[in-house]
């Protein structure tokens, strides 16, 4: 029997994994998700670290798929099989190019250094970049290194913002007159401001949940602001560890803890993991967030990728961000590559962080069948990503056809002081995985609201589609046929047939979808009420021309 023992954020008494886990009493009840999909119970489910430690994650919606999925929120995905009931196309997985303008956001200010150690920071450590679509700005929080503003090394944060998300100012302001330091808590890590866009009081928009040692042990410190510059400190979380993060999952409503927890299997194997917590209410949730195996989350999977240079190390999650992208969670995973904090200070190193992508229709359990970096290092020590690369709050911002993804990297001068800066990456739009070449591609059983239906595609040759009805017939006059071909390179093209423009009313219940396509690729679909081709879905950090509330609605 393997004996787990758990290191809780400074905590001097570890803790023994056991079987007789019990679900907090306030967990909110289960019930039937927005996409059909029933959650089981007890909910959150029970995992143990003993034996789910290092074997990742297998959602049980794509086991057991609901006998009809409500496609009514948001682009559909090809992300997973959930969607396909037969195909015989390719899942193709596509990732981000890094801007050329890279780092856009470098330390140049005073307090940006880290004490007289040479290294400086100005970049975020999950932190949060979003676009405010009420006062139209691009707007970024990130970790500075606090130089004579705390003590050496902890860190403060600061605010930037930008017209067009490429090139950041740092305002002056009056939090610490002649900086753009909005908050300076003491021995500050990771830190998350989640720019609320469904909150109905004002002065609780901008949420941050920084985490800052207190009493001798890592907590969440939850703060509000009307406006992301002034802040008031409302709860403080029992004991977690650094690099923990929140977000929001506003499919169910909730605040999800991501806690970060190094579980240690053996005298000489110590794996970087995560805790789960949820609560409704952020301020509720902090103060009774904390690390506890009883609430085990994910490890590493076991397919994780190797640092080259270190094959012996076994990899592990070093962080876990994630945020709602039209009909699910998009999940950032810092994968943990090594070497240990003394190996690479000896060998002048930088610890290999790369940033890897999982998908969720819950919230809770993640699909990562591609395990190449979304976001990967760049092996020139020069460079602004040569290691520690870590996710960012918010993203991606959505900005035309294209997505913004931003990023922290870390460097290596000549003297080797670690320099760390933010970059961006860009996508297209749903860009993250295509259905591939030529054949077809039923769905499975849907239900939907709307008359409009839109396709995300990139095509050399056409796609046509069929409407099937609940008993696999095509409905008469919505065949292959009848079907006027989609043609070209267009994140948002609407499907017509030749007697009609929008779907049968008489079908609206149930449907299913029939995909034919010669030479392209297939990213997205989704059924709208809008003849605009709006989607319903939530829209990440936001973007220009996106509605105020987070929802891709006109």
């Amino acid at each position: 029997m393997i004996v787990v023992v758990i290191f809780a954020c400074g905590s001097n008494d570890p803790l023994e994994e056991e079987d007789n886990n019990t679900p907090d009493e306030t967990t909110p009840e289960t019930g039937l998700l927005y996409n059909g999909i029933e959650l089981p119970s007890p909910w959150p489910p029970i995992r143990s670290a003993t034996s789910e430690l290092e074997a990742g994650m297998n959602p049980y919606y794509l086991a057991n798929k609901p006998d009809v999925i409500d496609i009514s929120t948001g682009r559909q995905l090809f992300v997973d099989d959930f969607l396909v009931e037969q195909t015989n196309l390719n899942r193709e997985y596509h990732y981000p190019e890094y801007d050329q303008a890279n780092p856009i956001l470098a330390p140049d200010k005073e307090w940006e250094n880290v004490g007289t150690m040479g290294a400086a920071f100005a970049a975020p450590f999950s932190d949060g970049v979003w676009y405010d679509e009420k006062d139209q700005k691009y707007k970024m929080w990130y970790m500075a290194g606090g130089k004579a503003y705390v003590e050496a090394g902890t860190g403060v944060t600061c605010y930037a913002e930008s017209s067009d998300g490429i090139n950041w100012i740092k305002p002056s302001l009056n939090i610490i007159p002649g900086t753009n330091i909005v908050d300076n808590t003491p021995n500050r890590d990771a830190s998350v401001v989640w720019l609320d866009k469904q909150e109905s009081n004002p002065a609780k928009r901008y949420k941050m949940f920084l985490v800052a040692r207190s009493d001798g042990d890592w907590r969440y410190h939850y703060k509000t602001s009307s406006d992301g510059i002034l802040w008031r400190q409302v709860e403080t979380s029992k004991p977690i560890a650094d690099r923990s993060t929140v977000f929001k999952n506003p499919f169910r409503d909730i605040w999800s803890y991501s806690i970060r927890h190094n579980i240690r299997v053996n005298s000489s194997k110590l794996v970087r993991a995560r805790d789960y917590n949820e609560h409704q209410d952020p301020a509720e949730g902090t103060r009774k967030a904390e690390a506890l195996v009883s609430s085990f989350w994910f490890g590493p999977w076991p397919n994780e990728l190797r640092h080259p240079r270190y094959p012996e190390v076994d990899p592990a999650i070093y962080n876990h961000d994630a945020v709602p992208y039209e009909s699910i969670m998009l999940g950032f995973f810092s994968v943990w590559q090594g070497p240990e904090n003394d190996v690479a200070d000896e060998a002048h190193e930088l610890k290999r962080n790369q940033v890897m992508l999982g998908y969720s229709r819950d919230g809770y359990s993640w699909y990562r069948s591609d395990m190449n970096p979304f976001f990967a290092v760049n092996e020139n020590s020069e460079a602004w990503n040569y290691g520690n690369l870590q996710s960012v709050a918010g993203s991606p911002l959505i900005v035309g056809d294209k997505l913004y993804f931003y990023l922290s990297g870390r460097r290596l001068t000549s003297s080797y002081q670690e320099i760390t800066t933010t970059g961006l990456a860009m996508l297209r739009r749903d860009g993250f995985v295509s259905m591939c070449g030529t054949g077809e591609l039923k769905t499975e059983l849907l239900k939907y609201s709307g008359k409009y239906l839109y396709l995300n595609a990139k095509v050399q040759g056409t796609i046509k589609v069929e409407l099937l009805d609940k008993n696999g017939n095509v409905i008469p006059g919505y065949s292959k046929v009848d079907c006027d071909p989609i043609v070209g390179d267009h994140t948002k093209s609407q499907v017509s047939w030749q007697s009609s423009q929008t779907l049968p009313s008489q079908e609206k219940d149930l449907i299913r979808i029939k995909f034919y396509m010669e030479e392209g690729e297939l990213f997205s679909f989704w059924i709208t009420p809008s003849s605009e081709g709006t989607s319903n879905g939530y829209t990440s950090g936001g973007g220009p021309t996106l509605n105020p509330l987070g929802v891709d609605v006109n």
